[in-house]
């Protein structure tokens, strides 16, 4: 197959060249290209995790449901599930940026849509689902260009950090998102954090339109969509590292990331006695973040690691130990800094995942590549929680995760101790 070039990382001529602490930990902000991105993602996922918290809060008071909570984020992610590989096919064949572009505009429809049914009153539990699906569609398609774009961004060298970055914004947000939520929530009501969130798509959609990249070339020998996807699975089944890579992220979000899922519940039933349910709820949001953001600094400062691999293990390991001990804590401060350390273990092993797997794959089908690991990534959370849903409102939300999060610790401890595994030799 004749395959038209495609922008791979951008140059670097002084890769070998040391560099000083602070240009490893934020090197990749240098980039025009990348530090126009970054800003305008932060704004962005900002206005998103602003509708997660008011959203997850609506479901919990309209249903008092652990089971709903995880059928909303189910649903969040379905499409992921369902036409993410093909999204994966679609970024390695078409621009790029302009599938972005387009997921932004499904995404803003859909939060705009969700405000105007609070604002009247008209919401209900079937066509906040119904929403939910719609701007899954959005990332479905959106999420693999937008990865496989960050390599065009950045020289190669500062690829690392430019994922590490981009987790540090996502983060960020996540800390930010919920307290502006809270805010809001609070003084004008939460139809105005879905119409906010609206708003801050179209930043993405500004960025996008001022970047400075070489022109679309469309591919001279274009295959059948199933044809390039099987080409796709076919190589992530035949590297090693990458299919290690994608199960574990399944198993990882899968058992770890429902805890999420159910802080709503942890907030209102487990930490009573400190504040409000609500109040309860966004520290233990921002906790998480602020944790998930020096964990992203830290993998990003510190760059390509040499045993990358087991470092990613041992952060697994200590992950699942983490969780195990918020579940069974009943103390809010004690929560509190065990959720924090929780989220720096967190954001270490997916930053330590990812950027092994762009370091790994070609670009021609990074596409294709990236959209199967999303499918595994984001897959996991969403089953993960419609399970743990379900089981706590039979047994506890606690005893759940604690089961959880010690079969993931055991699984990660096991594979470190093989000392010839995949990973140990990354």
């Amino acid at each position: 197959m004749s395959t038209a070039p495609r922008p791979g990382p951008v140059a670097d001529a002084d890769a070998d060249a040391p560099r000083s602490w602070s240009n490893r930990l934020a090197g990749a902000l240098t980039h025009r290209n990348f530090r126009i991105v970054w800003f305008a993602a932060l704004g962005s996922t900002i206005g998103t995790w602003m509708q997660k918290y008011a959203q997850s809060w609506l479901v919990f008071d309209l249903t008092r449901s652990n089971f709903y909570l995880g059928v909303d984020d189910f649903l969040s992610q379905l499409p992921i599930l369902l036409f993410m590989l093909i999204g994966g096919v679609i970024a390695d064949r078409h621009d790029r940026r302009r599938l972005l572009t387009g997921s932004q505009y499904t995404q803003a429809f859909s939060a705009f849509a969700l405000a105007v049914l609070v604002w009247t009153g008209h919401i209900t539990i079937p066509l906040l689902f119904a929403l939910s699906f719609i701007s899954g569609l959005g990332q479905a398609f959106g999420g693999p260009a937008y990865q496989a774009l960050i390599p065009s961004l950045v020289p190669r060298r500062d690829l690392p950090n430019a994922i590490a970055l981009n987790s540090t914004q996502f983060n960020l947000s996540r800390v930010l998102g919920p307290v502006a939520g809270g805010a809001v929530l609070t003084f004008i009501g939460a139809a105005w954090c879905f119409a906010l969130n609206g708003v801050s798509f179209f930043l993405v959609v500004f960025a996008l339109a001022a970047l400075h990249l070489p022109p679309h070339v469309p591919s001279t020998a274009p295959r059948a969509i199933g044809d390039e996807l099987r080409s796709g699975l076919h190589y992530v089944r035949d590297n090693r590292i990458l299919m290690v890579l994608t199960i574990l992220a399944f198993i990882t979000t899968f058992l770890a990331m429902p805890v999420s899922t159910l802080l709503p519940t942890f907030a209102n039933d487990v930490h009573g006695g400190i504040g409000t349910p609500q109040s309860r709820l966004w520290m233990l949001m921002a906790c998480q973040g602020l944790g998930a953001i020096l964990g992203a600094l830290i993998v990003g400062s510190l760059g390509r690691l040499k045993h990358m691999g087991r470092a990613l293990l041992a952060m697994q390991m200590m992950l699942g130990l983490l969780i195990a001990a918020f579940a069974a804590s009943r103390s809010l401060p004690a929560s509190l800094i065990l959720l924090f350390l929780s989220g720096i273990c967190s954001m270490a092993v997916f930053s330590m995942s990812f950027s092994l797997l762009q370091l790994t794959v070609p670009d021609h089908l990074r596409g294709r590549v990236i959209s199967i690991y999303m499918v595994a990534l984001r897959g996991g959370w969403p089953i993960g929680s419609l399970v743990a849903g379900a089981l706590a409102d039979v047994f506890t939300a606690p005893s759940v995760m604690i089961v959880n999060a010690l079969v993931l610790a055991t699984l990660a401890g096991l594979m470190l101790l093989r000392r010839h595994g995949t990973l140990n030799q990354a």
